[in-house]
């Protein structure tokens, strides 16, 4: 079966199981060995097509006690590869997408973003359960995993999609975002000003596959 992402939206899921179930008079109990399935995994199922012998579709709620409270927060710090596999490892967060934002071209390359002509930023799109882990315990993981001091800059990596931005979705994370900022210039952990955007977040651009957690 393929469950439908909705980790960007309050509708419903759309569970679809075709072509799975035989035709043959063993095919209820199937049916209910399926539902049974999906009923573990947290699909409240609502409705059942039964077409020619087989499951046609199942409609439900997938876990949506869940999906609802799930927050997106959009880093970049630089080349996303590493940035991503820090966020992997954090607990309380759902999906990690590596992306581009900030720029004008729609829908860009890798190579084009790589031109330093798009405005993009390279950056990681984190999709997280706030009741497991906290915004400002992400801007914990993002503060401590580069260097927020150096301009379009991270290591060897040079352009203007390796500069650190914070792409705020709402207004909280805006003042959360600030505020962590704020508090990492006054403690001194870093001699130089700390040049990190706080922005709204833009249009996300999923970057191609080879790079999904490389």
């Amino acid at each position: 079966f393929r469950e439908v992402d909705v980790s960007n939206s309050n509708q419903l899921a759309i569970v679809q199981i075709a072509n799975v179930l035989p035709r043959c008079p063993d095919g209820v109990m199937l049916i209910s060995y399926y539902l049974l399935l999906l009923s573990h995994l947290g699909v409240a199922v609502y409705m059942l097509n039964w077409r020619g012998g087989r499951v046609f579709g199942v409609f439900g709620d997938s876990m949506q006690s869940k999906t609802k409270k799930l927050q997106i927060a959009t880093f970049g710090a630089g080349c996303f590869w590493g940035v991503e596999d820090r966020f992997m490892q954090t607990k309380g967060v759902v999906q990690t997408t590596v992306g581009y934002m900030g720029g004008e071209t729609k829908n860009p390359s890798y190579e084009q973003v790589c031109s330093d002509r798009t405005g993009h930023a390279e950056v990681v799109q984190v999709t997280f359960n706030p009741d497991e882990v906290s915004y400002e315990e992400l801007l914990d993981v993002f503060w401590n995993n580069h260097n927020p001091t150096t301009p379009n800059r991270q290591g060897p990596d040079v352009g203007t999609q390796y500069r650190s931005v914070i792409f705020f979705s709402n207004k909280e994370q805006e003042k959360l975002a600030k505020k962590s900022k704020a508090a990492l210039e006054k403690s001194g952990k870093w001699p130089r000003p700390i040049v990190t955007e706080i922005i709204p977040a833009k249009d996300f651009w999923r970057a191609e596959e080879y790079h999904q957690q490389y």
